[in-house]
């Protein structure tokens, strides 16, 4: 299990994240959702060992990360919201490269890259330079790269973005057979239709501070609300998102 414990973040002695705790368990999928500035983004790079909390502690199978980063990360696949990939590189050769430094044998290496091209539908192009992809072609070699090494944790911060319906179909289903598999998953994203149908929990946090941390069904419950959607609006946005819309319109008719 992945356990956050009072994860407190300061920038500029103004807390970007303050005192944020939860677990993650395995054979789950975790929705961690927030507005723009929430501090998502900074609580994953504290977990992943990016970034070093102002106080708190994370905890993988009762270990603090931190005392040993090399190993965690070793079991940890990684997502992040801006990646940076080399364009000069083909699709095949930056998973290669991702597969030699998580220190599988080379066969092994060869074979993964060339599944997970098939699999994301990304074989044809396996030789071309990334920087003639498009936006959902590399998102899709950021996730093929996160499971390269078959990590036990996996963090994808919006890994949908850019990507096109049928890919963002298949995602919804690769997400539910990692779970099946044990897989521990911490799923950062917007899309909260697709959220609803993947995560059993979802956490939601604001100005730096937890909401909500319950199933999607239990939180429906106890708010009395048909949706995420809804939930979120309600937690989140006080304010009147359908007035302020008409409002622009308005604005620019004038």
């Amino acid at each position: 299990m992945l356990e956050i414990k009072g994860l407190v973040k300061y920038y500029r002695n103004v807390p970007v994240v303050n005192q944020v705790s939860f677990n993650v368990r395995p054979g789950e999928v975790t929705g961690y959702l927030g507005p723009n500035g929430s501090g998502k983004s900074t609580t994953v790079k504290m977990i992943t060992g990016l970034i070093e909390p102002s106080a708190g502690k994370v905890f993988f199978e009762g270990r603090d990360v931190r005392k040993d980063l090399v190993a965690f990360r070793r079991r940890l696949g990684y997502v992040p919201e801006d990646a940076v990939l080399y364009s000069f590189q083909t699709g095949l050769e930056h998973l290669q490269l991702i597969g030699r430094l998580r220190g599988l044998p080379e066969a092994e290496v060869d074979r993964r890259a060339n599944d997970l091209l098939e699999l994301f539908s990304l074989r044809p192009y396996r030789f071309a330079s990334i920087s003639t992809y498009s936006k959902g072609m590399r998102q899709r070699v950021l996730i093929a790269a996160a499971l390269m090494h078959n990590p036990d944790v996996l963090i994808l911060d919006e890994p949908l973005s850019g990507m096109d319906v049928t890919s963002a179909l298949l995602f919804k289903y690769l997400l539910g057979e990692l779970a099946r598999q044990g897989k521990t998953i911490l799923y950062i994203s917007h899309v909260l239709e697709l959220v609803e149908k993947v995560c059993l929990r979802v956490i939601v946090i604001h100005k730096g501070r937890i909401m909500a941390d319950d199933s999607v069904e239990r939180l429906r419950e106890l708010m009395h609300l048909p949706s995420l959607e809804a939930i979120f609006r309600e937690l989140i946005e006080q304010r009147d998102l359908e007035g302020m819309a008409r409002d622009i319109v308005s604005a620019i008719q004038r």
